[in-house]
């Protein structure tokens, strides 16, 4: 009897041990899979949610106060920039790899280093906002403030969450988040309030987020935050060289803007602007889907180069998959993305927006390689990556605006992200083989594409008959040809699933 009770208690150490370190079983890729199509489904969530919100607030408050909330949320977004630095996708990397002791001070660091720069930063852009506006705006971008406060505690908190494949909850809490705001908009809306009010929704949605975010991390971190400045050299050495990367690939994604305006004119500029506004938002998935496997290429990278190089080459086939899907829905779907934006007045971006998928369908692949390198701490090499690419898509689309304004500078960005994604492997893989993700792949989607987008030779079918065709004709041939990963699976129709 004491033989087999010691057993059962072997058995369900074992278990704990495991379910610990999800990052080091098999099971932590379908756990991935599953948390990035949560995180990419609550994006799209979140997103109607404020976009539904926002049509109700900004008839409220009319042109002029509509234009002072905008300026303060953007100011208090400034905030929010300054404040990361790197500190979310190194902060992920570290809680994968550390353990004990060590684990609990880097919790801790991360959270006073956000706290002390939130601080810092809503004091200045406060004071800003009192010397280049009025005290009234002042006032609404201290209230901001206080929700960027609240925001980016709540943030750094969820970083182990996201380090333990604990995603669901990361989905989960960003949607109620929303939710909340949303709710909280329609209510002041209906009891007739003025601009400050509105300004402390996201205060107080982030704070009601904070609470369930501090229940489920405080058994696996302290939520109290340290001050030791002498620990946060080492830290912030490899984040600023980051954050001096990330600064580069956001400038390397508006520079098209800046030189189309001086260029091509207000209308070239009125159609592009359009066009970005779609592709902006696009930009963010493939960094959410990538990021939620981050946490498995940080721990392989440490423990096992082999298992790394797999990670990889699958989240490479699972990303070229969804990128030439979106790039073939932009193709086919674009004039119904601008007929809703902005209407027949801006039919001429069509072109633009269609041209542009193949840049986000390209950032895709680009993600994967560029969070391989953080996961092997390539800080300079993604630095200098960045930097070159920002000087060559500054060339290219500065020739091809002068050539075919705003429609050249959409090929210009088109044709350097495919250069970004292309060199960004090889960069990645050169000297290290193992981590040669599988091409096959690419001329069975590559295919896929070519035939869905013949749909667009069916001219006389709606729009969205047409681009429902096209996903249909683009997923039929993508199963035929067994383009999808195993892993996948988890998040399939049983139905669809290979070997049912």
């Amino acid at each position: 009897m004491s033989q087999q009770q010691d057993t059962g208690v072997a058995v369900d150490v074992e278990a704990q041990i495991l379910e610990s370190d999800l990052l080091s079983s098999s099971r932590a890729g379908p756990a991935a899979v599953r948390g990035g199509t949560l995180r990419v489904g609550s994006f799209f969530g979140s997103s109607l949610l404020a976009a539904g919100s926002a049509a109700l607030l900004f008839r409220h408050l009319g042109v002029v106060q509509t234009g002072h909330y905008t300026t303060a949320l953007s100011l208090s977004a400034v905030v929010t920039g300054f404040t990361d630095l790197g500190l979310t996708a190194i902060g992920m990397r570290e809680m994968a790899v550390l353990e004990g002791e060590e684990r609990a001070l880097m919790a801790r660091d991360l959270l006073g280093i956000r706290l002390l720069l939130t601080v810092v930063g809503v004091v200045l852009i406060t004071l800003f906002a009192r010397v280049a506006y009025n005290g009234y705006l002042a006032a609404a971008v201290l209230i901001a403030g206080g929700g960027v406060l609240f925001q980016n505690t709540q943030t750094t908190l969820s970083v182990p969450l996201m380090a333990r494949l604990r995603l669901g909850w990361v989905a989960i809490l960003s949607v109620v988040q929303q939710l909340i705001s949303s709710v909280l908009i329609v209510v002041l809306v209906l009891v007739g309030a003025h601009l400050l009010p509105f300004m402390a929704t996201p205060l107080v949605a982030a704070l009601i987020v904070l609470l369930p975010t501090i229940m489920l991390v405080r058994g696996d971190i302290p939520i109290l935050p340290s001050f030791q400045f002498h620990r946060w050299r080492a830290l912030l050495a490899p984040v600023f060289t980051y954050s001096a990367a990330a600064a580069a690939s956001t400038l390397y994604f508006r520079v098209a803007i800046v030189l189309v305006s001086v260029m091509a004119g207000a209308k070239e500029l009125g159609y592009y602007s359009v066009s970005f506004r779609v592709v902006e938002v696009l930009f963010t998935i493939p960094a959410l889907l990538v990021s939620s496997a981050f946490p498995v290429f940080a721990r392989a990278a440490r423990d096992d180069p082999a298992r790394l190089g797999y990670a990889l080459s699958r989240v490479f086939e699972t990303s070229a998959i969804i990128g030439v899907w979106t790039a073939l829905s932009l193709a086919v779907g674009a004039r119904l993305a601008v007929e809703i934006l902005g209407g027949n007045e801006f039919l001429a971006a069509v072109p633009i927006l269609a041209v542009q998928g193949i840049a986000v369908g390209a950032t895709f692949i680009s993600a994967v390689f560029g969070y391989g390198m953080l996961s092997l701490h390539l800080h300079r090499t993604i630095l200098f990556l960045n930097l070159g690419m920002l000087a060559l898509v500054s060339v290219v689309v500065a020739a091809l605006t002068a050539l075919d304004g705003a429609e050249g500078a959409a090929i210009g960005m088109a044709a350097v992200e495919v250069v970004a994604a292309t060199v960004g492997g090889v960069v990645l893989v050169r000297g290290r083989p193992h981590l040669m993700p599988r091409l096959s792949v690419l001329p069975k989607v590559g295919l896929a594409g070519l035939l869905g987008a013949l749909t667009l030779l069916l001219s006389g079918l709606p729009v969205t008959v047409r681009l429902a065709l096209s996903t249909l004709i683009y997923a039929a041939v993508v199963f035929a040809l067994r383009a999808l990963p195993e892993e996948l699976n988890v998040v399939l129709p049983p139905i669809l699933r290979r070997g049912d």
